[in-house]
């Protein structure tokens, strides 16, 4: 079976600014995507989110470029993910962008990868994991 990774937009961040421990552990699992040909999937939600907190289409395309094209996948976000994202968001006060990365990744049968708390009440919907829970000897 082929594991495939879906990163919340912050986790993107923590790697492509190199922010601290975090952008280390997201960087490690982006070298074990490499080394053992797993897929990182990105959606063109986390295209929306990153050029909402100011990334170029250039800085984005930097981002998904040290993964070689057969390692990654880019996906859509369905109307209906969005909607089901707003009634979520609505009923369990968490952002409405992580209700949707929660979703895509269920709907996907993807890993979601991720820090924010929001996860920890979508957990029905997607359980996250961190970026060093695959990488920690």
């Amino acid at each position: 079976m082929t594991e495939e990774f879906y990163y919340d937009t912050s986790i993107w961040i923590d790697f492509y600014e190199k922010r601290g421990k975090n952008g280390e552990s997201a960087f490690k699992l982006i070298e074990k995507v490499i080394r053992e040909e797993l897929k990182i999937v990105h959606s063109n939600h986390n295209i929306e989110e990153l050029k909402a907190v100011g990334y170029s289409q250039d800085e984005i395309n930097d981002f998904l470029s040290i993964v070689k094209p057969n390692l990654t996948r880019k996906i859509l976000k369905t109307n209906s993910q969005v909607e089901e994202a707003k009634k979520l968001s609505r009923e369990r006060n968490v952002s409405r962008g992580d209700a949707l990365h929660a979703i895509i990744s269920r709907d996907n049968d993807l890993q979601l990868i991720a820090r924010d708390r929001d996860f920890d009440f979508l957990k029905d919907i997607s359980r996250a994991k961190l970026p060093e829970d695959f990488t920690e000897d």
